[in-house]
């Protein structure tokens, strides 16, 4: 969503890094600079007119004037002035101090508050909380069932006591079979109280635009409920429409916090940078994408970051924690060091990626992806390469994923049939499998990791299984005489583990001594 705008910020802070010293009208321009791009993506003109002012104040004051690198400090200020306007800190959800905690959605239809509703159970769920969806939106055809179908998919409990309104358009007012949406939000809290659910998400109706009916009906679900948290759901992608809507639900209704959806949109992002400055209520959560997982609590820092082309390492970071299985990665890790990762292995490690999401949004978050090559790099990584060679991989036995040197030409004949592919597919990444183990294996032997023969990781395996001898074996290729550890903090956390036996060398140790196995 952000694209043109980052990319448009991007051009114009970079227009001053060449500089050692910056004038007046240096710093003019690129304030105008940043007037357009703002106003292009769509940002409200007051944010625009506020926020330019503050960059130009500051970027004309003395922490510019006596820094050391005065282009760096511009980018310093407008980072800071971003996160500003974003909201400055992350807000998390309040919980109350006596469950169940009442979250009541509200906004537009069509912005996404019941399909919303369903991440935001699923994320507390991985949160350790019980939640319960409770279906009020009883105008909507359909709205009840598909609010049930989102919490089946969530794995979380949903109470609808009435269908709502059906696809025939029969409306949901109180007395005609349908249920009244009040009765039924006191109701959903009274039944979590009663069965230990800790938290209450209440879905509401909304309408094509902003009227009496909707804010009245709102407005009495929230006395009857007296939520902890009023979220206000607000569509990114329809640019100024979002702040004016926003501003007539906070008088209307009121809202202690927003959430963003359709973030993976094609938009110019403007009411994302709005909707905080002009209503004065933090966004709380950002929707991604259509599936339960691409939803997350809104970093104002790191969504800064990445609109300046900074990257967002953070989020990658967490996304991979919550992907990547710390035992198997550990494994793989091991198993690369010593040059045994199998296609096995590798088909693991490439299903947690796919759990990440598209490719392009992983590399996206890296620093530069909005640069020109890296931009065009992005536009042409195609999600379905991964997917055909995962069916190359699942196409062979467990014997060949173990071992792919036993994979002859009838193997490779049958497994590019049974995978839909052409051999030449399966020579290819045959070929770069095993480019790829020994260029790990040399890796790890410059960091100081022992790399060890067939014949000794036999030994060493019968080792661990105590067979042979007490203790662990030292390994063949070992450090130098009175070479220190290696140094492992750089290293990612699956790595910073030494292989066994490189953490029990005996003090002293002389490598010369070492009987090698013939050949090696």
């Amino acid at each position: 969503m952000f694209n043109d705008l980052s990319e448009r910020l991007s051009d114009t802070l970079a227009g001053l890094r060449g500089k050692g010293r910056l004038s007046e009208a240096d710093i003019d321009t690129t304030a105008r600079e940043i007037r357009i791009a703002l106003l292009e993506a769509d940002v409200a003109l007051p944010v625009v007119r506020a926020f330019v002012a503050k960059v130009k104040e500051r970027a004309k004051g003395a922490e510019v004037s006596g820094a050391l690198n005065p282009a760096q400090q511009v980018v310093k200020i407008v980072n800071e002035e971003l996160v500003g306007i974003l909201g400055g800190e992350t807000r998390r959800i309040r919980l109350a101090k006596e469950p169940p905690t009442v979250i009541m959605l509200a906004g537009l239809q069509g912005a996404g508050k019941t399909t919303l509703a369903g991440k935001l159970a699923h994320w507390l769920k991985g949160q350790g909380h019980t939640p319960l969806l409770v279906a009020c939106d009883l105008q909507r055809p359909n709205a009840v069932n598909q609010l049930q179908i989102v919490g089946d998919r969530a794995g979380v409990s949903t109470f609808a006591p009435h269908p709502g309104a059906s696809a025939t358009g029969q409306t949901a007012e109180p007395g005609n079979g349908t249920g009244d949406p009040v009765d039924v939000a006191r109701r959903g809290v009274a039944h979590a109280r009663e069965k230990h659910f800790d938290v209450v998400i209440v879905d509401t109706a909304g309408r094509l635009g902003v009227d009496e009916e909707l804010m009245r009906q709102a407005s009495d679900i929230r006395d009857a409920t007296r939520p902890d948290e009023t979220l206000f759901v607000v569509d990114a992608m329809i640019g100024q429409d979002a702040v004016a809507t926003a501003e007539a639900f906070r008088d209307g209704v009121g809202f202690t916090g927003v959430v963003l959806t359709k973030l993976d949109g094609d938009a110019r992002g403007g009411a994302a940078l709005s909707v905080r400055e002009v209503t004065g209520q933090p966004i709380l959560f950002a929707s991604t994408g259509e599936k339960l997982t691409e939803f997350d609590v809104f970093h104002p820092d790191r969504m800064a970051s990445r609109i300046l082309g900074m990257g967002d390492l953070l989020t990658l970071i967490e996304q991979a924690e919550g992907a990547f299985d710390q035992e198997q990665s550990a494994a793989a890790a091991q198993k690369m060091v010593s040059g045994e990762l199998s296609l096995e292995d590798f088909l693991e490690q490439m299903m947690a990626i796919r759990k990440m999401g598209p490719i392009g949004n992983i590399l996206g978050m890296l620093p530069g992806a909005n640069s020109g090559q890296m931009k065009d790099a992005l536009a042409q990584v195609d999600d379905r390469q991964l997917d055909k060679l995962q069916a190359i991989i699942r196409g062979m036995t467990p014997a060949e994923r173990n071992d792919p040197k036993i994979i002859n030409g009838s193997r490779r004949l049958r497994i590019a049939n049974g995978s839909g592919v052409a051999v030449s597919d399966v020579n290819d990444l045959v070929t770069r499998f095993f480019e790829a183990r020994k260029m790990m294996k040399q890796m790890a032997g410059q960091f100081g990791f022992g790399g060890g023969s067939r014949s000794a990781t036999k030994k060493l395996a019968k080792s661990r299984k105590g067979k042979k001898g007490k203790g662990r074996p030292t390994p063949s290729r070992a450090l130098p005489a009175g070479m220190g550890m290696p140094d492992l903090s750089g290293l990612p956390p699956s790595l910073q583990q030494l292989p066994p036996g490189l953490d029990q060398l005996p003090p002293g140790f002389d490598p010369s001594k070492l009987k090698f196995p013939k050949g090696k």
